[in-house]
């Protein structure tokens, strides 16, 4: 199904570079201070490629002159032979309790031939926003280059990978700021690099992050087909780069990102559990209750039932589970969804209690017009009982197999339905888009 080759990567030279001062996190994750933290840290932070500073469409021309000057002068060099790079990241997941075993995620850096989603080799989970799309394209077109790796699931029940992926040579080791231990191994025996494209080509690959990026890719690769149509069948511009890891890992962390409702023109807490009843049952919490405690109640309701918290500025809090009785193919904004989704947590949010209940349109769900979406619970609902919006919805984690089985069936997820930790580091490995450059098969 899936087709991977290896990649002939552009890296940055270790001989002259500390990788850990010029990897950054996905562009999409950084703020204004944090990307000043990261140009300061090193001049040749990947940084100055992926968020480029100047005015307007200035700044696409800017990062295409800063990437051929890095290259000119050697900062970037290209590999002489193609391979696949293992990454592995060793991590304690946020909040785990003191003496916790860390964790390894391994998964390896590939080159994925991009498909239509109408194919069903690549799925998707999420809705995309036309800005971003625009803005990746703007820098894909100026530097030729897919600088940002997507993060994309396969399926390996057995972990049949493990062996090959086993068969690597170490590169680089470093650590990041928020804790985690970065190795890169290169896999370049002929006979890994086969069994990887074999076991590889048995799955669909679920795109956990990056969607924005593969959607940019598909349509460059689009428009160099029309302006070259004799461009090579394995011209790089038809492969998307990509960290690939194993979604039936056990291991696999995934944490919730969270709703904060803002800006409505009125919200009234005692309407909002009465229309919230239409699906759940509702259980007030007790006043003033800190995060922890909170989340541990949602965490207990949804073994057993879809379930969120839902949390006033005025210290109440209330937790909602899905009724038994409730019939959700007859519901007004929820029969219209796929049975496969209707039933997940954020789905039930989006068009159970948002658009229902509260009124927050489709349309104003993705432009994000009265939602913030936090990852980090307690400070969420510090600023909420500190007067910062109107309502706060925790929620818990989506697992892999539901998202899995959402996007198989041809389904997408309301937008942020899933925050994989760690994020994928960018600069790791850089992927050109020349159309006239063939890429190696394993």
């Amino acid at each position: 199904m899936a087709e991977i080759a290896p990649l002939t990567a552009l890296r940055y030279d270790l001989s002259r570079v500390d990788l850990g001062r010029v990897v950054a996190p996905p562009y999409d994750v950084i703020d204004a201070p944090q990307r000043a933290s990261l140009e300061e840290r090193d001049p040749h932070n990947i940084v100055r490629l992926i968020l480029p500073s100047g005015d307007g469409d200035a700044k696409y021309a800017n990062a295409a002159g800063i990437f051929e000057s890095w290259r000119k002068d050697g900062t970037l060099v290209r590999d002489d032979v193609p391979a696949f790079l293992r990454y592995d990241q060793t991590f304690l997941p946020p909040g785990a309790p003191s003496g916790a075993a860390p964790i390894t995620r391994r998964g390896f850096f590939a080159l994925v031939r991009l498909s239509p989603f109408s194919e069903r080799v690549i799925l998707p989970h999420e809705r995309t926003l036309s800005g971003p799309k625009e803005d990746r394209l703007k820098l894909f077109r100026a530097t030729r280059t897919n600088l940002s790796p997507g993060f994309m699931l396969y399926r390996d029940a057995d972990d049949a990978l493990a062996p090959a992926l086993a068969e690597a040579e170490p590169l680089a080791e470093f650590s990041t700021d928020d804790g985690v231990r970065h190795v890169v191994s290169k896999v370049r025996k002929p006979e890994a690099m086969r069994a990887i494209v074999r076991k590889i080509a048995d799955s669909s690959l679920l795109i956990a992050d990056g969607h924005h990026r593969y959607e940019t890719a598909l349509r460059y690769s689009s428009e160099v087909d029309a302006a070259v149509p004799n461009a090579s069948a394995r011209g790089r511009h038809r492969y998307f780069m990509a960290f690939l890891a194993n979604g039936d890992d056990p291991n696999l962390v995934v944490f919730p990102t969270h709703r904060h409702l803002h800006s409505l023109a009125s919200f009234d807490w005692d309407g909002a559990l009465r229309g919230a009843r239409e699906l759940f049952d509702v259980r007030p919490l007790a006043d003033g209750a800190d995060a922890p405690a909170l989340l541990a109640s949602l965490a207990d309701a949804g073994k057993g039932a879809p379930s969120l918290v839902v949390c006033a500025s005025d210290g109440r809090a209330a937790l909602l589970t899905l009724r038994g009785d409730v019939d959700l193919a007859k519901h007004a904004t929820l029969a219209e969804l796929h049975a496969e989704l209707r039933r997940t947590d954020v789905a039930l949010l989006h068009s159970g209690l948002l658009e229902a209940v509260l009124g927050v349109t489709k349309e104003a769900q993705a432009q994000k017009t009265n939602l913030y979406y936090p990852q980090d619970a307690p400070r969420a609902l510090a600023e909420l009982r500190g007067g910062k919006g109107q309502a706060l919805f925790l929620m818990n984690a989506t697992p892999v197999r539901d998202v899995r089985r959402v996007a198989e069936a041809g389904e997408v997820m309301p937008q942020k339905s899933t925050f994989f930790f760690p994020k994928i580091a960018t600069g790791v490995a850089i992927h050109t888009l020349e159309h006239d450059v063939d890429v190696a098969s394993a």
